[in-house]
């Protein structure tokens, strides 16, 4: 998001960004400002006093209901921001969000908006600045929302509450933007008659977050192995990659040797590092593994966290449908990258053909003991030949070079949209009536 933003203003415009307090982010997954200093200082911010109240800790400021019963105070929050938008908890946010870029546009037009989800209510806003004022608009969707992208399949059905109110939505867009293929293609099947306004923007990854150069291993006093990342994972692909781990030290003894480091965020809201992965890490530490946790990582540090690495672990849930945005900055450092994911699984996609990649083999302890055995190998044995082959086939994915032609293709579009007089043509067909 902040690339897209210093894009639009590298190409002249005039960029807005709404978001919600800072005390807000502090109480749901915490904030990174070393992020936030390389915001184009043209950008205008815009910061909404929106609040998850679930997540407030302070007992002293619960109402007598959520004091007493919470469970059923909680189950009635959720319903209640279903209210207006097909989705709890941020759905009582649309008239608030709608309120705002309203204002805003009032006190200078607006051009185009871009919504980025999650949440998925920032679509409502989009929508309507272009049914009252004809301002013309995208999705940038990321990961989609009719399609499931742990599990698989639909999340939901057309005619479904949330399914209209995506119809509604995408038959007014300008363009879709996702974050791979596969979820492009669901898309295209889905909502055939806008298959021409899909396209696959992938995250990719910021330049200045790899090292210059790999560090030299040290076979002798063991390896480091690290995991950069937010784990919200289930617990058990945490559990598969701590045994596989253990079995590892048990059989190689350059890997008896070596450490596991975990760094990133692991829980969001009350439960960070308050929840059953930090409790396994706990046991791996206690048990004399070479595991450790380093806690959240601020993104000015990452090239030099991956300067003290050997061997990048890279943990992801999800399959053919999930990507992940840290895939790309592993594949660029150069370093020999060890994947515990399914198989069939998008960073499949992004790896294939990396020199230093173990390939993916699920979540068998077994088979992912063998991978760590394998990147150990790749690691004393990789050339510097092998690493700038490694940097070389990640290249096409920095942000610049995903984001840049986008960011053109969508300027225009608006421009002509605005000369056109808005919306595209097939705009609401079958469509049925909606709460405004």
């Amino acid at each position: 998001m902040r690339e897209t933003a210093n894009q639009f203003v590298a190409q002249g415009w005039d960029v807005t960004v709404v978001t919600i307090a800072d005390e807000s982010w502090e109480r749901d997954f915490g904030l990174d400002h070393t992020l936030s200093e390389r915001v184009d200082p043209r950008v205008r911010i815009v910061k909404l006093p929106l609040v998850r109240e679930d997540l407030e800790t302070d007992i002293r400021l619960f109402s007598e209901d959520r004091a007493l019963r919470p469970v059923q105070w909680a189950a009635a929050y959720r319903k209640k921001g279903m209210t207006d938008f097909p989705e709890p908890i941020y759905g009582g946010w649309k008239a608030d969000l709608e309120r705002a870029v309203t204002r805003i546009h009032r006190e200078k037009p607006v051009d185009l908006v871009l919504a980025t989800c999650v949440p998925y209510v920032n679509m409502a806003a989009a929508l309507h600045l272009n049914e009252t004022a004809g301002v013309p608009f995208a999705i940038d969707f990321r990961d989609g929302w009719s399609v499931d992208v742990i599990g698989g399949g639909e999340a939901f059905t057309p005619d479904s509450f949330s399914g209209q109110w995506e119809r509604r939505v995408l038959s007014r867009a300008l363009s879709l933007w996702l974050v791979n293929d596969p979820i492009a293609d669901w898309y295209r099947e889905r909502h055939p008659d806008l298959a021409d306004r899909v396209h696959v923007v992938r995250n990719g990854y910021d330049e200045d977050s790899v090292p210059a150069r790999p560090r030299t291993p040290d076979p002798e006093a063991g390896l480091v192995f690290g995991h950069l990342g937010v784990v919200t994972s289930p617990p058990r692909i945490l559990r598969a990659v701590l045994d596989g781990w253990a079995l590892a030290r048990e059989r190689d003894p350059l890997v008896a040797r070596s450490r596991l480091e975990i760094r990133g965020q692991i829980g969001s809201g009350a439960a960070r590092e308050a929840n059953a992965h930090m409790e396994m890490i706990r046991q791996a530490q206690a048990q004399g593994q070479g595991v450790c946790f380093g806690g959240p990582a601020p993104k000015a540090e990452v090239p030099d966290i991956f300067a003290s690495w050997d061997v990048l672990l890279l943990m992801i849930m999800g399959g053919r449908y999930m990507t992940s945005g840290k895939v790309y900055e592993y594949a660029a450092t150069g370093l020999p990258v060890m994947s515990a994911h399914e198989v069939e699984h998008d960073a499949t996609t992004v790896m294939t053909g990396h020199p230093l990649w173990t390939g993916a083999f699920g979540f068998e302890p077994e088979a992912l003991a063998g991978a760590y055995s394998s990147a150990a190998k790749l690691a004393v044995t990789a050339s510097p030949e092998d690493h700038a082959a490694a940097r070389e086939h990640a290249a096409r994915y920095a942000r610049p070079a995903q984001m840049g032609p986008a960011v053109r293709r969508l300027a225009a579009q608006a421009m002509a949209a605005r000369r056109s007089g808005g919306a595209p043509a097939d705009v609401l067909d079958g469509v049925e009536d909606l709460p405004a």
